[in-house]
This record gives C-alpha cells, sequence and structure tokens, in this order.
C-alpha cells in the first residue's frame, strides 16, 4: 500500500503553471480590444500628422504622382489596417467562444511586463507609471516620427542616432506597456463582471 498523495490527471486545459483540477480562468473576451484600439487611434494620429511630409517627400522622388493620389493612397492604408484589426480582433474574441480554431490570449511583446494574471494594483501602477511617460514624450515623438520621414528619403543614418530618437522609441515602449496594461484592467474587470 502506498501512502503516496494522489494528484489528478492534467486536462489538456490544465496549462503550465495551473494547478490540476483548479477551476478554468474565463477566456471571454480575451485580452487585446482595448490595445489594439489605441494602438489603431496612435497609428491615426501618426499618419494623420506625417501626411503632408510624406506628399511632399514622394512627390518629390516621384514628381509624376500627384499630391492627391499619394493622400488617396495613405487614406486606403489607414483604412485597409483599421479593417485587418477589426478582422483579427474578431478572430480573437471568436476563439475566446470556442467558435473558431485559435489561441484567444496569444502572448504579446509587452507580456513580460504586463503578464496576464497580475494583480489590479500592479497593472495600475505599469498604467500609471507608463502613461505619464507616454504622455510627457508623446509631442516630442510625434515630431520625431514625422522628421524621421525625412531621415529616411534623405538617407541620413546620422539623425537615428539622437536623443531625438531615444524620446521616440521610450514613446513607443511606454505607450504599449501602458495601453497592454490598461486592456489587462478592462478586460479582466468584463471578465470579473461576466463570471459573478
Amino acid at each position: 500500500m502506498s501512502l503516496a498523495p494522489v494528484v489528478p490527471a492534467m486536462s489538456p486545459a490544465d496549462g503550465p503553471g495551473r494547478r490540476p483540477g483548479a477551476p478554468e480562468e474565463p477566456r471571454f473576451p480575451a485580452y487585446g480590444p482595448v490595445e489594439a484600439l489605441l494602438g489603431y487611434l496612435l497609428f491615426y494620429v501618426v499618419l494623420t500628422r506625417a501626411t503632408p511630409t510624406f506628399v511632399d517627400v514622394v512627390t518629390d522622388v516621384f514628381p509624376s504622382l500627384s499630391p492627391s493620389l499619394v493622400g488617396l493612397g495613405l487614406a486606403a492604408f489607414l483604412w485597409f489596417v483599421l479593417a485587418v484589426t477589426v478582422v483579427a480582433q474578431a478572430r480573437r474574441q471568436l476563439a475566446a467562444l470556442g467558435v473558431v480554431d485559435g489561441e484567444p490570449d496569444r502572448p504579446t511583446v509587452w507580456s513580460l511586463v504586463v503578464p496576464k494574471g497580475a494583480s489590479t494594483a500592479t497593472s495600475l501602477l505599469v498604467l500609471v507609471v507608463a502613461g505619464a511617460v507616454a504622455l510627457s514624450t508623446f509631442d516630442a515623438a510625434i515630431t520625431t516620427a514625422v522628421s524621421a520621414i525625412r531621415w529616411v528619403a534623405a538617407l541620413d543614418a546620422g539623425a537615428f542616432v539622437s536623443v531625438e530618437f531615444l524620446v521616440l522609441v521610450v514613446f513607443f515602449v511606454s505607450y504599449g506597456v501602458a495601453t497592454t496594461a490598461l486592456d489587462r484592467l478592462v478586460v479582466g474587470g468584463v471578465r470579473a463582471t461576466l463570471a459573478d
């Protein structure tokens, strides 16, 4: 007779780091919609501010192109990115419901900073700190992003080794971390509400 404890077998739903037999966490809604929305809004702001510079650079390089055609191309690209974002988020939510195959809560690059199981206090702290950094670097970063179009057109690699470019990188990293933390808070709150 063995006195070893009986451990229930792991089911396929039991992933790494989960205790066997522990109740499964809700998977709907899937993480990502708030992050995707804020990411698209940032893309819209950058593209809107960069359009005049981009049109000038492209029409200087290709004088046969009309500025209105370049602007139309950018507008079409903006709509294309919106469509891809909406379809990706819809698919992610359908995967969370089990309607389509796929991993609804795929890890992202920011998952290391704000893991899915992070407490509300941790997510709030990350949101406040990263949000403050993003807010304080926003104007300088957008100005640098627009200037980067001319740097690329002039093949000025030296401009990428500057304080302005470092501020741009810091802004995008902090913005990404802040939107991920906000997404964790909002989706976690909706999941908790639906679980009750």
